[in-house]
């Protein structure tokens, strides 16, 4: 349930504090330091989802200093994906299972009757350098179509799937479906989705002050399945759980197109896992696909 996420936009972080000195209020933001972290064992969707997460936080407007100062300092060491899980469905999504950009080294692990390897590659110069430092042998061109195979039966083995290439119309045509509600009889509001999901990135802020007459600035996730994310003069605009979960979905696949240019989801099957209820994104993709009026061709 837990995703690389939290360590480059945490689910918890003091933004600014306030003191009080000789009468006046002093504003002062938190320095956007962070340790430099090694992510090892990064799934290639993972990736795709840090990528997504960078025009979120990173984009040609707004830059966040404590995602970025997090970001630039990061190393990943990501793992291509030899076993697909029941739940996953990147290859539908161009995710994965083989990692293709966003990692200084990337290993693929080779088991055999006799022996028991890593193939490594690297993707940066860091990487580079690290490989050098390794006692290990060349790789053969055997190596590398062992390693094409492997990612290649993975792929032939998801555990779900999803057509992705007219969704954005599919669900435009479903805003007004009675699907919604259908969903709504089954969906908890519990925000499960959105808190294990690599992508999301809603948050609010709360500001707590003590007696002593400081106070800080905090950022903490939040979810647009609960009533005050969006409560506007004391009313919320998306009151019902229908109206949550299509908001929830069709952001994720549509509206996050006309965002950043790209899905947002990158088919790791986490929503789909954590469901206390079992809804499971890409058969409700597929009833809405039925139910509408677009057609593939």
């Amino acid at each position: 349930p837990t995703t690389w996420k939290k360590y480059l936009f945490p689910p918890h972080e003091v933004l600014l504090s306030v003191s009080r000195a000789d009468g006046t209020l002093v504003f002062e933001p938190i320095d956007s330091q962070s340790p430099r972290y090694a992510f090892l064992g990064i799934r290639p969707c993972e990736l795709a989802a840090i990528s997504i997460q960078d025009k979120v936080f990173i984009g040609p407007a707004v830059t966040d200093p404590h995602y970025e100062a997090a970001r630039s300092a990061m190393f990943t060491v990501a793992v291509n994906c030899a076993v697909a899980g029941g739940t996953c469905f990147c290859t539908s999504m161009g995710t994965g299972p083989r990692a293709e950009t966003g990692y200084d080294l990337v290993l693929t692990e080779v088991i055999s009757a006799h022996t028991h390897e890593f193939v490594i590659e690297s993707g940066t110069p860091a990487g580079e350098s690290v490989v050098e430092m390794l006692d290990g042998t060349p790789a053969t061109k055997a190596d590398v179509d062992t390693v094409n195979s492997i990612v290649t039966d993975t792929a032939n083995h998801m555990g779900r799937s999803m057509q992705v290439e007219d969704i954005y119309d599919v669900l435009i045509a479903s805003l007004t479906s009675d699907h919604w509600d259908e969903v709504a009889t089954r969906c908890l509001s519990c925000t499960n989705c959105t808190l294990v999901c690599p992508t999301c990135f809603c948050s609010t802020m709360d500001d707590i002050s003590d007696l002593k007459g400081t106070a800080t600035r905090q950022r903490r996730w939040d979810s647009c399945f609960t009533m005050d994310f969006t409560n506007l003069h004391q009313h919320s605009v998306r009151s019902t759980t229908a109206t949550q979960y299509r908001q929830w979905i069709t952001h994720k696949l549509a509206y996050w197109q006309d965002q950043f240019d790209e899905i947002g989801c990158v088919g790791c099957g986490r929503c789909i896992t954590w469901c206390p209820a079992g809804i499971d994104i890409t058969e409700e993709v597929r009833k809405l696909r039925t139910a509408s009026k677009v057609v593939a061709v």
